[in-house]
């Protein structure tokens, strides 16, 4: 055998080597495979169906004993013609080969090299296949593949996760096929396999997806006009089927989410596959589906929880010393991983930091997944979880329930799930945290500019905001503070800046065809008087220009280009550095002085040059004291000032007090005109400062209606909110009932099937709740329900019934006996302590098991017995 196996290599390596040359040029899709041990019929299966010039890389990963020597290479050799190697670290991956890992090594993958890593523990519960794909996605992203085979547990359904929410293509083999079910079963019910068929299939249904990749790839280029009207009527049979609109997500996005499932049914043209979904309802389904991209996991990215539980949650309990209940939403929490995740987080910083006031935390989790959420809230997941969640929070945070965990009843209560659409539904208000990791993504940028100045409206003041690791601000920085870049941690920042106002989402997607759009208020008509008073602000109003107390201008009324200039250089707002030769220095003068001092400072006469000659400037400069929004600043105001013409003085005359006479004369009309000047002035101030006040009353009063109206639209949304608020908290309670009312069917039937009567008593003896028969055995009535049993009368002939109960309660032991009725039945009565989920003991349950079958036959045996013994001594013959 050795020998075949080499000439087949040798044979192998002359193909591969031929095989090298003519490589394709875009990345060759790489395969991982994870199977089990007792997978290798379903791996050769696999491989023997796998051509031989595929250009396929196939990278097996399978559970196998540390302790044995590696012989999978030998043994799946014989079922292909492509080369099997058994991986060395830093092998780089091609095309054709297929690569084994070895024995007690993890292996990861690294721009196409392999890597081994030696495993945390040798034993116990290890998830090779899921770090493997999880690397896989990362490195390969679309052009990666997982397949999952035979196999015991739910090792790589994590993986295919993440393949899926790059992109790429998850198969899982048929479980009727499969030899051990467990591991594609795992990732069939959680939604990740794409395709489902025996081993000898897939590899033909990955050659198929592949090549009609490649011809939609070759033929699809950037999105033209067909293509563009062909992906709109995709998004209107989605809206149509579902109710979600996907035309504010990336295109980009959404177009190579159909080109997958193009890809999967071989359809070459999107208006072929816009039939296909009017033809095919369900198809419609698994499209919503995948354009959701649902991949989550407990504590992803950890670094950036660490920071959000070592710094922002103790941030938050120290600036609420008086303690309360803080707020938090996860906006598109998927199936409930990251919700779940901030609950941990915060028990876990609230023991260390240990505030002296108490402190809870109510979770709004959301998510567009129906299906999501009702996983979420069953809260059950599998035991590959523990890659992510540490051995210390899985005792502490979770109950086993055979394979799978179970989330703690302490932390289940702190979440509130509910379906809801960002997009479409009003959001959750008055929060200190705000989850919204890894959705941002997948929206368009005119849609994040809208949803990021809602979440700083959601939040509360010092707030939290945590993104993905992928996403960042963009242009709405002034709006947050970062508290750590690199992990995406944002603080609410108080800003007075109001560019436009904030778009709830009802305004997010246009109006369908025959839905009025909500309106808009109408501006006020202007009548007369604000209309001269504009005009007069305008035209007759001097310059003036508004600082702060360092002189940065913050304000400016009227044309001030014949005062202020930019300085050369980097752009400088300061009016030291603006104002023109000539104010510059008397200007920084007042300034310091006006600041000092509650009255006006004016600089008379300053010269400027204008138009090649000069122009005098009078300079006023005073603080600000109301309104109380502008206190502390400082109004800067520029008049301009007629300069009257010097005249020059008349020559020598023959008639010296003529001479004179006109020179009084002069002067008197000089004097005369100053005064007119002086009272025009006054005048002119005074108007000023009529035209100010009204300006001032008129901003006033639109400042109040301004008000006005934000407060009536934040109450409205508000309301909105509080009302999704009492939604999500009806359905979480609806859900429970639904849960408890199923609950109480299956108990009531298995009590009732198994025919055995059973009694259930509190710790201080009384009736809780009894099964159908007990009438038989108590004098017992619906009503009944709370009272003590000793009140209760029985048939039962077990006078030390309680007694033997309170021993049972005080010693945990349970206790059987056989006890006869009076009407003549037996009865084997056994009493056990009633054990809540959390393990604590709730009263007693007695069952009652009927024997008197049993009794009357034991009762025959004997008296026969006895006649035998007594023929026996009699010595006649039975």
């Amino acid at each position: 055998m050795n020998k075949r196996i080499k000439a087949a290599n040798s044979d192998n390596k002359r193909v591969t080597a031929a095989r090298k040359e003519t490589l394709p040029a875009q990345p060759f899709p790489i395969v991982g495979i994870g199977a089990s041990a007792g997978g290798l019929e379903a791996l050769e299966q696999f491989l023997r169906h796998v051509p031989a010039g595929s250009g396929l890389a196939l990278v097996i990963i399978q559970h196998l004993d540390p302790t044995h020597k590696g012989i999978m290479p030998e043994l799946l050799q014989r079922a292909t013609a492509m080369e099997v190697y058994q991986v060395k670290d830093r092998v780089k991956v091609l095309p054709n080969c297929v690569y084994v890992i070895p024995p007690n090594k993890d292996m990861s993958i690294l721009h196409g090299v392999l890597h081994l890593f030696a495993p945390a523990a040798p034993r116990g519960l290890r998830l090779p296949i899921d770090f493997f794909l999880r690397s896989l996605a990362e490195d390969r992203q679309e052009h990666s593949i997982g397949v999952i085979l035979s196999g015991m547990g739910s090792d790589g359904t994590m993986g295919l996760r993440a393949i899926k929410e790059k992109a790429g293509l998850a198969l899982a083999q048929e479980p009727a096929s499969a030899k051990f079910d467990s591991m594609p079963r795992s990732a069939i019910d959680a939604g990740l396999a794409d395709l489902v068929a025996p081993a000898e299939e897939l590899p033909g249904k990955i050659i198929d997806f592949l090549q009609h990749a490649r011809v939609i790839a070759k033929t699809e280029g950037p999105l033209e006009a067909k293509d563009q009207s062909g992906l709109e009527k995709v998004v209107i049979l989605l809206r149509a089927k579902t109710g979600q609109d996907f035309s504010l997500y990336k295109k980009t996005t959404t177009y190579r989410r159909i080109e997958r499932r193009m890809g999967i049914h071989q359809i070459d043209r999107i208006a072929t596959y816009v039939r296909y979904l009017q033809e095919n309802p369900q198809e419609v389904e698994l499209l919503f589906k995948e354009l959701l991209i649902g991949v989550t996991s407990f504590f992803r990215d950890p670094a950036a929880w660490e920071q959000l539980q070592g710094e922002a949650i103790p941030a938050l309990l120290a600036s609420r010393p008086a303690g309360g209940v803080l707020r938090a939403w996860s906006a598109g929490c998927s199936s409930g991983e990251e919700a779940y995740s901030l609950a941990m987080a915060f028990k876990e910083a609230l023991s260390q930091a240990k505030p002296a006031a108490n402190f809870a935390l109510q979770i709004f989790a959301t998510d567009l997944d129906s299906d999501a959420i009702d996983k979420a809230r069953q809260g059950i997941y599998p035991a590959n979880i523990a890659a992510d969640v540490s051995a210390e929070r899985l005792r502490r945070f979770f109950v086993k329930e055979g394979p799978d965990y179970r989330i703690g009843k302490e932390i289940r209560e702190m979440v509130t799930f509910a379906t809801q659409n960002v997009i479409m539904d009003p959001p959750f208000t008055k929060l200190d945290i705000l989850i919204c990791r890894n959705l941002l993504i997948y929206l368009a940028p005119a849609l994040q500019k809208k949803l990021l100045p809602l979440f700083h409206y959601s939040l509360n003041p010092g707030g939290v905001l945590f993104l993905g690791s992928a996403e960042s601000l963009n242009t709405c920085t002034e709006l947050f503070t970062p508290l750590h870049v690199k992990s995406r941690l944002f603080c609410r920042r108080e800003t007075l800046l109001t560019t436009e106002p904030i778009a709830f989402p009802a305004t997010f997607v246009p109006a369908h065809p025959g839905v009025a759009k909500e309106s808009t208020p109408l501006k006020s008509a202007a009548n007369l008087q604000t209309l001269a008073d504009q005009l007069l602000l305008q035209h007759f109003a001097p310059p003036a220009v508004l600082v702060n107390d360092k002189g940065d201008i913050v304000y400016i009324s009227g044309r001030t280009g014949k005062y202020l200039e930019p300085a050369a250089g980097k752009a400088n707002w300061n009016i030291f550095a603006m104002a023109r030769e000539g104010l510059r220095f008397a200007l920084g003068t007042a300034f310091q002085k006006a600041l000092r001092q509650p009255e006006a400072v004016t600089v008379y006469g300053l010269k400027i040059e204008e138009g090649g000659g000069t122009q005098a400037v009078d300079i006023t400069v005073q603080t600000v004291a109301e309104p109380k929004e502008l206190r502390g600043m400082v109004m800067i105001v520029f008049n301009d000032v007629t300069t009257p013409p010097v005249k020059q003085a008349p020559g020598r005359s023959r008639k010296a007090s003529a001479a004179n006479a006109r020179t009084l004369e002069v002067e008197q009309e000089l004097r005369q005109l100053r005064e007119e000047l002086q009272t025009t002035r006054e005048e002119m101030q005074s108007s000023q400062e009529e035209l100010k006040s009204s300006n001032e009353e008129l901003q006033s009063t639109n400042e109040e209606l301004q008000s006005t109206n934000e407060e009536l639209t934040t109450s409205r949304e508000e309301m909105q909110s509080l009302n999704e608020e009492l939604q999500t908290v009806n359905a979480e309670q609806q859900s429970k009932m639904d849960e408890l009312t199923q609950t109480d069917n299956d108990m009531r039937n298995l009590l009732n099937s198994t025919e055995i009567i059973t009694l259930f008593l509190d710790n201080n003896m009384h009736v809780r709740r009894f099964t159908n028969g007990a009438n038989q055995l108590f004098k017992l009535l619906p009503g009944d329900v709370g009272r003590p049993i000793s009140d209760i009368s029985s048939n039962l002939l077990y006078p030390g019934m309680i007694e033997e109960a309170r021993e049972v309660l005080r010693t945990l032991v349970f206790s059987e006996k056989q006890v006869a009725a009076s009407n003549g039945l037996w009865f084997t009565v056994r009493i056990m302590p009633y054990r809540t989920m959390d393990d604590v003991i709730g009263g007693v349950v007695i069952t009652f098991a009927d024997i008197t079958a049993a009794k009357t036959l034991e009762t025959e045996l004997r008296e026969e017995i006895d006649r035998l013994k007594q023929l026996i001594e009699s010595g006649d013959k039975p």
